[in-house]
């Protein structure tokens, strides 16, 4: 609840080096979850 601020980029985990890019709402991966 902390994290969710309502605006574009809430649920997204970003790993550094970006690796992987997750939608959490979605489940999608990559390119697709950007």
């Amino acid at each position: 609840e902390s994290a969710h601020t309502g605006k574009l980029g809430d649920g997204k985990i970003f790993v550094l080096p970006v690796e992987k890019v997750i939608r959490v709402r979605t489940g999608e991966y990559g390119k697709d979850a950007i």
